[in-house]
């Protein structure tokens, strides 16, 4: 023998390593929010986040972006159209009780809305 341990098979297949988004079952990336939650900044108050606040806050924002995709789907069937356009969007952040909860943080970066430019 050459002092060299054999390695025993297992006849359990290996786990394969599940995301922190694929177990918490959401779309949204939870390492991501978690990334952007511990970037340093100047409060420091990152120290004391727990291990579920980045999958609960990832969960809102998933709710929150799939019942305002919800209601611009529906203002754009209304509008016998196939796609969301950023004007459906804005239409139903306008008109909605959603729009209290982003008061003064819809308006977009730009001046106005982009238009199409038609050739």
């Amino acid at each position: 023998m050459s002092g060299k341990r054999r390695r025993q098979r297992s006849h359990r297949p290996m786990k394969h390593a599940l995301s922190r988004s694929m177990r918490a079952e959401l779309q949204f990336p939870v390492s991501r929010v978690d990334r952007l939650l511990r970037e340093d900044r100047a409060d420091r108050y990152f120290q004391r986040l727990s291990w579920s606040t980045p999958v609960f806050l990832a969960g809102v924002l998933e709710y929150l972006t799939a019942n305002v995709l919800e209601l611009a789907g529906q203002e754009a069937y209304n509008h016998q159209k196939v796609l969301i356009t950023p004007e459906h969007v804005q239409r139903v952040m306008d008109s909605n009780h959603l729009n209290h909860l982003f008061e003064g943080d819809t308006n977009p970066q730009v001046d106005g809305m982009p238009s199409l430019r038609k050739q």
